[in-house]
């Protein structure tokens, strides 16, 4: 392939439909895509009519050709792009002026490609089936799509009679795009849509060890939202496992929100002291309030306007809708719970899908797991919760806790 000039293809679907704001989506997934690229060569980036293109910076005489993609690795770069908030896909492609003989020419080649690759490298006679499907940007040019896409497969059957055409169940598609260049690829690597990250605010995750909360700030982040995370910690009763535990959760997040700044409260004295002081059917949801009132807190004082949880409605009895309604009742901020509507096995689902999954089953307790009545109230009054906060006093605790909190920066 050293005769055509290697670049890469992005797609984004839900910016498309955005009006006379889309150029502020677009910017800003530019921007993301420049910053995951730090570290390799000089690579341009733009995007025309809903594509990215990610290619190598031209030589100076502004030629195109093969040496200006020697160091132009598909892996690499679409191991550091296909997991960017807003991109729908991406593919591995080659770029050819749009000259039918100098498509064909690639087309032959990117299949070739692909024949000398697993599964079809494996075969004793290196049969496979094929298709090609084209789309024809640039109106002035003088085939159709359909005869573009006849004369490449032509001239694929050709030189390559050891392949079959089917074009309905193909084991190898060519897809060919001409635009002002060409670009013809096979493979389509899906990613996670979305909107670029940044374009929707800030807000503060309350990262526990689960499988429940991971999953959440990866779906706010996904929409946009950039993400800090609050962890509440309670020495000796969960130990330093369960605190490294949630760092590592806190650096896969990170692998799609590139940092994440983690605030590791100390909590264990006012678990006590509700433990100790109040009503015993209560205390989960009183433990549940003091936690939002906390993040509220230290989410204002880092400029996040919205607090995200992995609550899942009826999942554990502070999770009903009274029980929701009482703990909304703390905090004035917007309480995002994006897994509200999700069953478990959805959740555990999207958690081995972006990797959390094996980290958040890891047998280490953490402080939602302890001081856990017998019989939690399900249909709590807020009148009640109140009162028995009065019991002790929180407001103090929770700021001793808020001066006390340990922060981190994590990184992928």
């Amino acid at each position: 392939m050293n005769n055509f000039k290697k670049i890469i293809l992005a797609r984004y679907g839900e910016i498309m439909l955005k009006g006379l704001n889309r150029h502020v989506f677009e910017d800003k997934l530019v921007s993301n895509i420049r910053r995951a690229l730090r570290g390799l060569p000089d690579m341009e980036v733009s995007i025309l009519q809903g594509r990215v293109y990610i290619e190598p910076c031209p030589a100076k005489s502004g030629a195109m050709n093969s040496e200006d993609s020697s160091e132009f690795e598909f892996d690499e770069i679409n191991g550091r792009i296909k997991d960017i908030f807003g991109i729908v896909s991406v593919s591995p492609a080659y770029k050819v002026n749009s000259v039918i003989e100098e498509i064909s020419e690639c087309a032959k080649a990117v299949v070739k490609e692909a024949l000398a690759k697993p599964p079809f490298s494996m075969r004793n006679d290196n049969a496979a089936s094929f298709k090609v499907e084209t789309k024809r940007g640039n109106k002035a040019f003088p085939m159709t799509s359909p005869e573009i896409s006849a004369q490449i497969g032509g001239d694929i059957a050709q030189e390559l009679p050891c392949l079959d055409v089917d074009v309905n169940s193909p084991e190898i598609t060519v897809y060919v795009e001409v635009r002002e260049s060409s670009y013809v690829y096979t493979d389509i690597i899906k990613g996670f849509g979305g909107l670029p990250l940044g374009t929707n605010g800030k807000a503060m995750l309350l990262l526990s060890g689960g499988i429940d909360s991971p999953v959440a700030g990866f779906m706010m982040a996904k929409r946009g939202v950039e993400i800090e995370a609050i962890h509440f910690y309670s020495y000796p009763y969960t130990g330093e496992r369960s605190r490294e535990k949630v760092i590592s959760l806190a650096k896969i997040l990170a692998g799609y929100v590139y940092r994440v700044k983690l605030h590791i409260v100390p909590f264990t004295d006012i678990q006590v002291a509700i433990r100790d002081n109040c009503q015993q059917d209560y205390m989960t949801i009183i433990i549940r309030r003091a936690m939002m009132a906390i993040a509220e807190t230290i989410a204002a004082q880092n400029g996040a306007s919205a607090l995200i949880t992995g609550e899942s409605m009826g999942q554990v009895a502070s999770q009903t809708m009274q029980g929701l309604s009482v703990t909304n009742a703390v905090v004035k901020m917007p309480v995002f719970r994006p897994l509200i509507g999700m069953d478990k096995n959805e959740v555990v689902e999207l958690a081995r899908r972006i990797g959390t999954f094996e980290t958040s089953i890891l047998p280490y307790d953490d402080c939602c797991t302890l001081f856990t009545p017998k019989h939690p109230r399900t249909r709590p009054r807020l009148n009640v919760a109140e009162r028995e906060e009065g019991k002790v006093d929180l407001a103090n605790m929770i700021k001793c806790a808020v001066d006390a909190t340990e922060r981190l920066v994590v990184h992928s």
